[in-house]
């Protein structure tokens, strides 16, 4: 039922221009008619959109659909009959203008008629669905049919009647008695059929006083919220650069040196686009958020819209109108649902029914100015010297309208983007395989997060010791931690990535560590790191996310940047202040390791495993100087903590002089953790050299 109205209002619209178009020869006259047509049906919009609820809550729901549907039928009978009775191309352009006027004020009080109606008809838990592909079939499915309707029955009239058939077979005419007969088909479907759609009748219910109040109150709310604003004006934006299309697209097809049926076929092509885009957009972008989306979307409309400008060949031209389809199309689906998200419930009525009277006004307003400014300027020639060509007035018109459309995509993208930081095509790519990234959870200000890497046997937990108790020394707040296995639960996971398997017993799989890994890291990050930061202190943690990087990553062989994005969204973007990474030969590492007794599971692995992991290691450091010390953890161990805490000092300065302190007797402090007498100290690590082993 609704899709068969909605064919009929586009074939309306549709033919009623043609005809009006049809009754005068001179082309700028063509194109105001046209438009004219058009332009009448922005009236009711303009009159009737903020009190056109009123009706269909004030009567039965049903019997309101059915009226509207007859006076439709009824009416654009009348513009085809009004031709058999008269030759005056101005009366009868006069008479389609007064039924056009009609048949839109109807159309207003029977849309929020049809809008509270489906609740009647669906489970809850569908209206969502049932709103997206109410979307595509008013937009995208029934527009292409109109389309094609039209250029079939020019197809049908010519092989019967020839090119000069009788009046009243022309295909315009035929297309609006076809039309007429679709209202009349959608009144008998909703009366004998759809009893449901009536509802309860809301006589004897309290009315909200100050009708016209509520709208302004509503129109205030959104010129002043700036989500809202950036939405309606996006929404708009995209509408817009479609009704561009739309208005010159007749023209345009004669700039390409096509006739009608190409353009209907761009229009076809545009509602197609259209369609597409609200029915395949959210598995096209997958998880992508959905204020970026929108953003995107009008640029991808707008863009379009360029190519459109630029187009010197028909199917370059179609391959634009679907883009510049389906872009308004995503744009119209996330602008709404962001809506219906964001918006308090107490305004989100007024909102929707802003946009939906805003997007029909501009949709209709664009076509036909476009229209009528194209068929006006009409086509140039410009002297060169050497060479004349033609230029029309249509490429000009679509490159403006180009150019600001993508302006609008930018404002409206960065007014409303949730992920400012995470690097957008980055996100795009991620959310279409279902891994979007995640803007980064603020650290607080005051703490400060130093991580301990390296392979096995290194040294890391000497000198995180090291580290915490000259820290200690100065009057500082440390936390040493470790993963895996910080807190109870993840004691509990330490024992499954860990421990070596039973013989006969099934091992870890190599993505269910890393899950794993994962798992106790966000754990950990939430009960023991963001706390202990929050209250300024220093958290220091013998491995982080670079482990799971180079042991399951690089040492197991699974893809780095799937490993890294599930680290990133385990700990919720939060990355280290600085990471200390004690590079070590494996084999002197593993023999180290071996000494302490019982190998692990990652111990045991083969050589080349841990040659992986170290190479690995060092990958990342050289990416990212700046925040990481590489040091040779064969130095000895007092050289060592006191080169980490002379770059440490650098990362708290206001303790610089009381950690020049603790420089002075490093020695003391490592002979006292470990009981071992120690060498002498050897050259220390230039903090200028951020990035360099010593």
């Amino acid at each position: 039922m609704l899709g068969l109205s909605s064919l009929g209002d586009w074939l309306g619209l549709l033919a009623a221009s043609t005809f009006a178009a049809a009754q005068v020869s001179d082309s700028a006259a063509q194109g105001v008619a046209f438009g004219s047509v058009i332009a009448v049906r922005l009236l009711p919009a303009l009159i009737l959109g903020p009190v056109a609820g009123v009706f269909a809550d004030r009567f039965d729901r049903r019997f309101t659909m059915v009226v509207c549907d007859l006076l439709r039928f009824l009416f654009f009978a009348s513009i085809p009959a009004a031709a058999l009775f008269t030759s005056d191309g101005a009366l009868i352009i006069a008479w389609t203008a007064i039924a056009t006027f009609v048949i839109e004020t109807v159309a207003m009080i029977w849309t929020p008629a049809k809008e509270a109606s489906v609740p009647n008809l669906l489970p809850r838990a569908r209206l969502e669905t049932a709103n997206q592909l109410t979307l595509a079939t008013t937009y995208g499915i029934t527009p292409v049919a109109a389309g094609l309707v039209l250029i079939g029955l020019q197809w049908v009239v010519v092989g019967v009647f020839g090119k000069d058939g009788p009046r009243w077979a022309e295909p315009s005419n035929i297309a609006l008695w076809f039309n007429a007969l679709t209202f009349l088909a959608t009144a008998a479907t909703v009366f004998f059929g759809i009893r449901e759609i009536s509802g309860r009748r809301t006589a004897g219910v309290e009315r909200k006083p100050g009708m016209i109040r509520e709208f302004t109150q509503g129109w205030a709310f959104v010129s002043k919220t700036p989500l809202v604003r950036g939405l309606v004006l996006g929404i708009f934006g995209a509408f817009a650069g479609g009704g561009v299309v739309v208005g010159t697209a007749k023209f345009y097809a004669v700039s390409l040196s096509a006739g009608d049926a190409a353009f209907a076929l761009l229009f076809a092509v545009l509602f197609l686009g259209l369609g597409v885009g609200i029915a395949a957009g959210p598995k096209l972008v997958g998880a992508l958020s959905r204020r970026r989306w929108f953003g995107l979307s009008i640029i991808l409309a707008a863009g379009s819209v360029l190519i459109l400008a630029l187009a010197t060949h028909l199917a370059i031209a179609v391959g634009g109108a679907l883009l510049v389809g389906v872009g308004a199309g995503m744009a119209f689906l996330s602008g709404t649902t962001l809506l219906g998200g964001e918006v308090a419930d107490d305004m989100r009525g007024r909102a929707f029914a802003f946009v939906q009277m805003g997007t029909r006004v501009v949709l209709m307003l664009t076509i036909s100015l476009s229209s009528v400014i194209v068929g006006a300027g009409g086509t140039r020639k410009i002297n060169l010297g050497f060479y004349d060509f033609e230029v029309s007035s249509t490429r000009p018109l679509l490159a403006i309208a180009g150019v600001l459309g993508v302006l609008a995509g930018l404002f409206a993208l960065r007014q409303m983007d949730d992920k400012r930081g995470v690097p957008l095509l980055a996100d795009v790519l991620g959310s279409i395989r279902g891994r979007p990234l995640s803007p980064a959870e603020p650290k607080a200000a005051q703490g400060l997060f130093i991580v301990f890497e390296g392979g096995e046997g290194a040294g890391k937990s000497t000198q995180v010791g090291l580290l915490a108790e000259a820290l200690r020394r100065i009057g500082r707040d440390v936390v040493v931690t470790h993963e895996p296995g910080a807190t109870p639960i993840g004691v509990r996971i330490r024992g499954l990535v860990l421990d070596r398997p039973a013989d006969g017993a099934e091992a870890v799989t190599p993505r269910a560590e890393a899950l794993l890994y994962a798992a106790d890291r966000a754990h950990h990050v939430a009960s023991v790191v963001r706390p202990a930061l929050s209250r300024g202190a220093v958290v220091i943690s013998d491995r982080y996310v670079d482990s799971s990087l180079a042991y399951q990553g690089a040492g197991r062989t699974l893809p780095v940047d799937e490993v890294s994005w599930l680290s990133k969204w385990a700990t919720g973007g939060l990355k280290p202040d600085l990471v200390v990474l004690l590079d070590l030969d494996p084999s002197a590492g593993l023999a180290r390791a071996g000494r302490r007794g019982d190998a692990d599971r990652l111990e045991s692995e083969s050589l080349a495993f841990h040659e992986r992991v170290r190479y690995a290691f060092l990958d990342l450091a050289s990416a990212d100087p700046s925040r990481y010390l590489v040091l040779d953890a064969t130095n000895p161990i007092d050289a060592l903590a006191a080169g980490i805490l002379q770059r440490v000092r650098h990362l708290i300065p206001e303790e610089e002089s009381a950690i020049d302190t603790v420089l002075h007797d490093a020695a003391e402090v490592a002979t006292a953790l470990t009981g071992d007498e120690l060498t002498d100290e050897s050259d220390l690590a230039d903090p200028s050299d951020k990035g360099t082993r010593v």
